[in-house]
């Protein structure tokens, strides 16, 4: 047995992580995978997309939901790839608006909105303007192109890990050698707030660098962000990004009915918690691909939403 979790767990624990170890659960459907291997193709291509599932997307349901039918069917699915229309509406706006803002500091009755947040209510929380804070402002124009124009490069301010928790292949805030006080100012502008209900705190660098277009909290999050600038470090509710405070995203209770739903079905015993039936009657038989497939979406999902967050954002 390797030291390492396999990299399909990428999601849920860091390629240097051994706390899966002691996760007898976990073990166990890796068993049932080297019951089955060589996985075929379409079989590794459905473990991918469980992969790349993350419970603090927008849609996570919806996705979650997706990813049953393909393991249903056999294989993945047709998916749209592009952006749910809310959102990329709201990407847009927050572009259009705060971009605008750096133009004009003094612009006024933009008629736009994020999320029904007016323009001028997002635009009040930075206060008066000044170099620093339009600086700032543009890190996150900068990071809403990214997420607009996935060939436009976002440089980061202090992150320097990948996707999964691995080590970064770039040195963070070189970019910015020649702003190099507005950079430092901004990782020590400290929002403070909590995670999982004990006190903790979030650089305005880190905030910034994990301003993402797809979490379920986009709104709060710029809201918070936008806050700090104007040097209010005192969120009404705390800052939520990635797994950061997951357990309050409204998709949460959701999330867990599916989970419970596959539970059901691969582990063939019955439970007293929610299920959702429409579900687990699209699974149809028990198969070891379905069982194994639908075995590793509901502990990623558990696990997900479940975890601490440990990291330091400070």
């Amino acid at each position: 047995m390797s030291d390492k979790p396999r990299p399909c767990w990428l999601n849920c624990f860091g390629p240097d992580d051994e706390n899966f170890l002691n996760d007898k659960e976990l073990l166990s459907i890796d068993a049932i995978e080297d019951s089955i291997s060589p996985l075929d193709e379409q079989t590794a291509a459905l473990r991918g997309i469980i992969t790349r599932f993350e419970a603090c997307y927008h849609e996570a349901d919806k996705e979650a939901v997706y990813i049953i039918k393909s393991i249903a069917a056999g294989h993945c699915l047709e998916q749209s790839k592009e952006r749910p229309p809310e959102r990329r509406k709201a990407l847009e706006n927050t572009y259009r608006i705060l971009s605008m803002w750096c133009e004009n500091q003094n612009i006024k009755n933009m008629q736009l909105d994020v999320g029904g947040v007016p323009a001028e209510k997002l635009i009040s929380f930075i206060g008066k303007a000044d170099p620093l804070k339009i600086w700032q402002v543009q890190r996150i124009v900068d990071r809403i192109i990214q997420a607009l124009d996935p060939n436009y490069t976002y440089h980061n301010l202090v992150l320097d890990l990948g996707d999964y928790g691995e080590p970064g292949l770039n040195s963070s805030g070189e970019y910015y050698k020649g702003n190099a006080n507005f950079l430092e100012q901004t990782k020590k502008t400290i929002v403070h707030d909590t995670v999982d209900g004990h006190p903790s705190g979030v650089s305005l660098a880190y905030a910034i660098d994990l301003f993402m277009p797809c979490h379920w909290d986009f709104v709060g999050s710029l809201t918070t962000i936008l806050k700090a600038i104007g040097n209010d470090l005192q969120p009404d509710k705390p800052f939520a990004s990635c797994a950061r405070n997951i357990k309050l995203s409204p998709l949460c209770n959701r999330l867990k009915t599916i989970s419970n739903t596959l539970g059901v079905f691969w582990k063939e015993q019955k439970t007293n918690q929610n299920i959702d039936r429409e579900i687990l009657a699209a699974l149809g038989e028990v198969t070891p691909p379905k069982r194994w497939l639908t075995a590793s979406l509901d502990k990623t999902i558990r696990l997900q939403l479940s975890q601490p967050f440990e990291i330091e954002l400070v």
